[in-house]
């Protein structure tokens, strides 16, 4: 392409060496471009999920077909996590990859409070994803969805991140918190798929959508879906405290972290809290800012998940909180999480 000319005021023409301004049909590649690797990436780890009710009543005959979903291979030895939702009550779960190969999966856990389980192939050659940072993203980033609506196999739709910090009722009844909205378009059987950024890192699990509103979807951070996955390799299942608050993440003015020397610029405020519960009885109120557990700091919500273990239960704990200007140290003792439909 020959080079731009402009009119100087002799009257002759020079060379205009400014870089000429990007066209849309430029942007629109650059913005096309990383979907498609994110999706070229991500793609290969992604698995329709199939559940089945009943056993065989016949030779050779299957359970009947109960539902579908989406998850992704997250490990080289085939453990791959879903929703709970997903495969609750299946007897038998079957994994289709993106090869077109299909395998028989079994249950490793499943944790209804958070909507997320882990399932597991034996086959050879899978690919698994990246797992990024939730705690990284920003509201307006690349969001990219992979999974298979209504069984159509490995669809990628794209938009933002919507906002972040919102909690989510899961079918257990316990709030999820730290939840990604999103309006990249996700439909039934999206649930279990990964929501990914432009690098093809999955930064979330997407769950649910609003109907009928359009564009308001949502994922389980991906730092949350690590911790579970983790335990529920490891135990099966996730035995957690519970004090009884719904919170999201929240900075904290400069000055009160210089005056009380906090080793955190953020916490979690306290959204509601729950009537009877452990945080009720401590004294815990609407508006409070948890900045440590047991000494520990508290930055994020997955923090206090963390430490709300199984060792916590029944312990008598400092929680360091920041109410309007002061600085309080209560003291909880977390009761047992119980599991989806046992009485509080």
């Amino acid at each position: 392409m020959k080079p731009a000319l402009k009119l100087i005021s002799t009257g002759t023409f020079a060379e205009d060496t400014r870089p000429a301004p990007a066209s849309d049909a430029e942007l629109l590649d650059a913005y096309s471009n990383a979907v498609v690797a994110a999706a070229d990436k991500v793609s290969p780890s992604v698995v329709k999920i199939e559940i089945r009710h009943g056993g065989k009543s016949g030779a050779g005959r299957r359970p009947d077909l109960a539902g579908s979903g989406s998850g992704f291979i997250f490990t080289p030895d085939g453990f791959i996590l879903t929703n709970s939702h997903v495969v609750h009550g299946a007897s038998r779960i079957e994994a289709a990859l993106s090869d077109g190969r299909r395998a028989e999966a079994r249950l490793i856990g499943s944790d209804p409070d958070s909507d997320l389980a882990v399932v597991r192939v034996d086959a050879p050659g899978l690919t698994p994803v990246a797992l990024g940072d939730s705690q990284s993203i920003r509201v307006g980033q690349l969001a990219i969805a992979i999974g298979n609506p209504y069984g159509f196999q490995c669809t990628v739709t794209a938009g933002v991140v919507s906002a972040l910090g919102r909690s989510l009722r899961s079918n257990s009844g316990r709030l999820i918190d730290n939840v990604i909205q999103t309006d990249a378009a996700l439909n039934p059987g999206n649930s279990g798929g990964p929501l990914v950024n432009s690098r093809g890192e999955v930064i979330g699990v997407n769950t649910a959508i609003i109907l009928p509103a359009q564009g308001i979807c949502f994922a389980i951070a991906v730092n949350t879906a690590k911790f579970v996955a983790g335990r529920l390799i490891r135990d099966g299942k996730i035995r957690r405290g519970y004090i009884g608050v719904a919170g999201q993440n929240a900075p904290l003015h400069r000055r009160i972290v210089r005056f009380f020397n906090l080793p955190v610029d953020g916490g979690v405020l306290v959204a509601t809290v729950e009537p009877g519960s452990p945080a009720q009885k401590a004294g815990l109120e609407v508006g409070d800012v948890i900045v440590a557990y047991g000494g520990a700091p508290v930055a994020a919500i997955d923090d206090l998940h963390r430490l709300l273990t199984d060792q916590a239960i029944g312990v008598e704990t400092p929680l360091t909180v920041i109410r309007r200007t002061e600085k309080l140290e209560l003291r909880v003792a977390p009761a047992e999480s119980r599991s989806f439909g046992e009485p509080r």
